[in-house]
């Protein structure tokens, strides 16, 4: 098994073409029909269904292309930190859940960065896919929070996909808002003053758990409930319909615009404010590339920033 034919794995599986995968990889189409096949009777699994559509992976193919993925994505990274590189484009990843300041710091991150020599990806999604994204590497940070109540179970998902969390900060939780809101000029907010107001919360999936949810409290009763699926929405309903959100409170003006106040929301014996530990997601046992360093040296920069 060589890293060529990894790679050569690895871009097949991407095009779901043996054609289009020669054409990327510059090499003719029986070349690399004989590197899949050598590989295949070392291994002794079939790694590819064949049909004039093109081609798809096996359940075996599948697996291996995971152990490929991580076996490649750490030559490469090697490559970077001590040697001048391969001759492709490489690739860098980003999947977060809704966090102003994880696109921030991805901004700041690619503007210092050479462009021409990376392809990169920043994806604000669902808890689970966040987790997904990493543990599949398609992503090589994923950025989430943890909390008293989700903790145990998050813990116990991510070990499950080989995946480690990594502490950047704790803070309490805070109500967000428009900054015409009736209670935008508080300097705290109890539950029971948001009774009259939806609650915002981004959707998870139809079989998604309370443990996935984006904020805290979500075991709550809430009367007037509006799920949102991306940042845009969720500020288009906090003005038109007076809704909040219960987050961080670490808000980034510069990307999402000074119309939105964060007020410390107040607790009480039914509803505790729990500390939310935000951080970030890695494969276990996997060196960070530099711009995977570079990444989490703008988080911390700019959440050190906020404290």
């Amino acid at each position: 098994m060589t890293l060529t034919q990894l790679y050569h794995i690895i871009t097949i599986a991407e095009t779901n073409s043996m054609n289009k995968a020669a054409e990327r990889l510059y090499v003719s189409q029986p070349s690399l029909t004989s590197s899949v096949k050598e590989l295949e009777k070392e291994l002794g699994i079939t790694l590819f269904y064949r049909s004039g559509r093109g081609v798809t992976l096996t359940n075996d193919g599948a697996e291996f292309l995971l152990y490929a993925k991580q076996i490649y994505s750490q030559y490469e990274n090697v490559l970077e930190k001590y040697g001048k590189g391969g001759p492709y484009k490489k690739k860098f990843g980003v999947s977060a859940q809704h966090y102003s300041f994880a696109v921030k710091a991805f901004v700041d991150m690619v503007k210092g960065s050479d462009m021409s020599e990376y392809e990169f990806a920043i994806r604000e999604t669902k808890t689970a896919e966040v987790i997904s994204d990493v543990s599949v590497m398609k992503s090589e940070i994923g950025v989430l929070f943890l909390c008293d109540f989700n903790r145990r179970s998050m813990e116990k998902l991510l070990r499950s996909a080989g995946l480690e969390f990594h502490h950047l900060i704790r803070c309490q939780a805070y109500v967000y808002l428009w900054k015409d809101h009736p209670l935008a000029k508080e300097h705290s907010i109890s539950f029971g003053q948001l009774e009259g107001y939806p609650c915002l919360s981004f959707e998870q999936g139809e079989n998604s758990s309370f443990y996935l949810a984006e904020e805290i409290l979500a075991t709550n009763e809430y009367a007037q409930v509006i799920k949102a699926n991306d940042r845009a929405t969720m500020l288009d309903l906090m003005v038109g319909l007076q809704g909040y959100t219960l987050c961080s409170g670490i808000i980034c003006a510069e990307l999402n615009g000074s119309d939105f106040v964060a007020v410390p929301f107040e607790d009480d014996e039914k509803n505790p404010n729990s500390v939310m530990e935000i951080g970030y997601i890695t494969k276990k046992n996997v060196l960070l590339s530099q711009m995977g360093e570079r990444y989490v040296e703008a988080l911390r920069k700019y959440l050190g920033s906020q404290t």
